[in-house]
């Protein structure tokens, strides 16, 4: 891979221009690269978001990040945790089925029981995904290629499980979390990775990380606050691995991504802010739930103080964003179950016809931000996600961007920023002119995968949406519909007709490859 060497840095006020097919000024404060900070939270819905209107959680850092930079209203990430990794550690988009393979999860549970040594699930993993090409690139790769020392702290950062061997190739400097999607669903491991090295967690013991269910009896109430085996709650060590990188590079450029676990479910916490244990709206496992995105605020909140006492916040670019839409982990008969449901009429969903909505399934946070649906489906509140970046004296204050951008383009950002060339079959574009006021290159539209079907967006708000099971197109205009709740495809068979033929395209020739249920990637 060859790194554009047009990049020159000078002193206040001279320009960093990269040598793209587009040429792009940032003015940078020194000598010095800016660091890149990646927050990756985890099921978190918009609505979470105090700055998006949640009215019971109050989330004051994220806040002040869009306050103190750009908030983006049409950011997409991909509806379902492990192909929204790989789409934003490649690049591509996940509609293609041919970009990548995703291994199961769970084997690396298999430590604890004593079936399998870390040197053979290594091996396996390996002999199933098969070599990397010498030509692919990836996220921190462009980093690490333009003279940034890069670091990953937290859930696992590729599909269901991942190999050292490829975290090492994806281009980590250093690494440490989980490395199994199934383990990242509890927050007591007894055991978690650093650089390829098995770290003993004292004090925890649970095989199955602590986790517990996610219905609300009295049964899983007790499971849940059981503490035996349970000393150290994974993301306080996040934090404290997370702030050490930060401190040991505060005098190198670096990027340090990290995938929070929070507020991925079955709920766990280690105790109940003070806010919500007499806040009569809420059931206790709302309680719970809604300090693990507390946790998550304060967290953002640490780190930010951290760059402010080192003197490097000016320096630093914080981007807070979420893989997929929201999820509901804080089910209680009566109230909100899973899989949703109508609440009033006890009717489950159909997905054509009628879909899930706060109001009528009883979420009484509003996850979603009164869009329609949930993870996993193609519906608004599936894909769409949070997205704030934050960079003191470069990004305008307090602004508000309407472009239309996908996880996917956070190569092509990164990339503009470092000067760095990656291949042109990539599907990202560069909003780095948007985050700093200028023109640039958009997208025509956006397109994503989901267990019903695929699904395109276009900048003027059209949507195609395809239910594959029934072979049924929908057709949506979110800026006058934004809870989808008209199918005006009779009226714009037209429309629907060249979207579908588009989104063919990006499909590779074949829809299925955006059903994900079908789709062959994962191994």
């Amino acid at each position: 891979m060859v790194v554009k060497n047009c990049i020159v840095y000078m002193l206040l006020g001279v320009l960093l221009t990269s040598c793209g097919s587009e040429k792009k000024e940032v003015s940078l404060k020194d000598t010095t690269k800016p660091n890149v900070i990646l927050i990756y939270a985890d099921d978190l819905g918009r609505g979470l978001l105090s700055v998006e209107g949640q009215k019971i959680i109050k989330t004051p850092n994220i806040d002040k990040l869009a306050h103190e930079g750009m908030r983006y209203e049409n950011a997409y990430g991909v509806m379902f945790c492990a192909p929204a990794r790989a789409s934003l550690i490649t690049g591509y988009h996940d509609v293609h089925g041919d970009r990548w393979k995703i291994t199961s999860g769970g084997i690396y549970k298999n430590i604890s029981y004593g079936k399998i040594t870390q040197e053979d699930i290594e091996t396996r993993l390996n002999e199933k995904t098969g070599p990397i090409g010498d030509d692919e690139v990836f996220l921190p790769q462009v980093f690490k290629e333009s003279g940034y020392v890069t670091g990953e702290v937290g859930k696992l950062e590729w599909g269901f499980s991942v190999s050292d061997r490829d975290m090492k190739r994806h281009g980590w400097d250093y690494y440490y979390g989980f490395l199994d999607h199934v383990r990242c669903h509890g927050f007591y491991p007894p055991f978690l990775f650093e650089n390829g090295n098995l770290v003993n967690i004292e004090g925890n013991t649970r095989a199955d990380c602590g986790k517990t269910t996610e219905r609300e009896t009295e049964k899983a109430f007790e499971a849940r606050w059981d503490m035996e085996g349970k000393a150290q709650y994974s993301q306080n060590i996040f934090l404290e691995k997370i702030l050490g990188f930060i401190r040991e590079n505060k005098d190198k450029p670096f990027f340090l991504y990290h995938p929070t676990q929070l507020p991925h479910g079955p709920v766990s916490i280690p105790e109940v802010a003070e806010e919500y244990k007499n806040d009569e709206r809420l059931t206790q496992i709302e309680k719970e739930y809604a300090s693990m995105v507390k946790m998550l605020d304060d967290h953002v909140g640490i780190i930010m103080d951290e760059l402010k006492t080192l003197g490097i916040d000016d320096n630093t670019i914080v981007i807070f964003t979420g893989d997929n839409g929201h999820e509901i982990y804080y089910t209680k008969e009566g109230r909100i179950v899973k899989p949703t449901r109508n609440m009033k009429t006890g009717e489950a969903f159909d997905e054509i016809n009628t879909k899930y909505y706060s109001d009528i399934a009883g979420d009484v946070f509003n996850g979603n931000d009164g869009m329609a649906g949930l993870k996993r489906t193609n519906w608004e509140g599936g894909v769409r996600v949070p997205l704030i970046v934050r960079w003191p004296g470069k990004i305008k204050a307090g602004v508000t961007s309407n472009q239309l951008v996908a996880n996917y383009d956070l190569m092509a950002t990164f990339a503009d920023l470092t000067g760095y060339t990656i291949p042109e079959d990539k599907d990202g574009i560069s909003y780095l002119p948007n985050l700093l006021g200028e023109e640039g290159q958009v997208h025509d539209y956006v397109v994503y995968s989901s267990f019903f079907g695929p699904s395109i967006v276009t900048k003027e708000g059209w949507k195609l949406r395809y239910f594959a099971k029934d072979n049924i197109f929908q057709l949506y205009n979110l800026r006058d519909d934004y809870k989808e709740e008209h199918n005006i495809i009779d009226a714009n068979k037209e429309k629907a007709e060249q979207l579908k033929q588009i989104l063919i395209e990006e499909c590779n020739g074949d829809l299925d490859n955006g059903w994900f249920k079908v789709r062959q990637d994962i191994i």
